[in-house]
């Protein structure tokens, strides 16, 4: 790691730099998890689940929306998006891992690659956002935004006040 000088907004930017890439990584960790999960688990197994999982709403309130949205959704899963889902999630939790990892190591030339790949990330899920109205797209974008920011402030911070060794 290159020798900073700090001043105290740096470090408070820095830590929450250093958070948000750990939050990341650990979402691209059940990304991963997800992404293997979808090519083993059943259809069945997911509608048992699904029931389990709103059986109790659905007692209390038979209109629930979201309950009634994931009922719906998992019994109209076919096989083709359960396994486009496991690409999606695999491919992409590898791919923000890979840049997670290369961003806590300090290695400058991660910093640009993963600006331009989240910022298409969020392209894409502002594209996706656009035919879904996914509450929680939008909610992961701004995240994604967040990081984007916070990684390109670090980018700009190390090369400006890095200190040969």
């Amino acid at each position: 790691m290159p020798l900073i000088k700090w001043n105290i907004e740096e470090r408070y930017l820095y830590l929450a730099f250093r958070i948000s890439l750990w939050c990341k990584g650990l979402i691209a960790l059940i990304e991963i998890f997800g992404g293997i999960a979808a090519f083993f688990v059943t259809h069945a197994l997911l509608v048992q689940a699904a029931d389990i999982v709103t059986q109790g709403e659905l007692q209390e309130d038979p209109h629930d929306l979201v309950a009634n949205y994931l009922i719906h959704f998992v019994r109209n899963l076919t096989l083709g998006t359960q396994h486009f889902f496991g690409f999606y999630l695999l491919g992409h939790g590898m791919i923000k891992l890979w840049l997670i990892v290369g961003l806590l190591r300090t290695r400058l030339w991660y910093y640009p690659t993963a600006l331009v790949i989240f910022g298409l990330f969020v392209v894409y899920q502002l594209n996706r956002f656009a035919h879904t109205h996914s509450a929680w797209l939008l909610i992961i974008t701004l995240i994604d935004l967040a990081v984007i920011g916070l990684t390109w402030h670090e980018f700009r911070y190390l090369r400006q006040n890095a200190q040969p060794k």
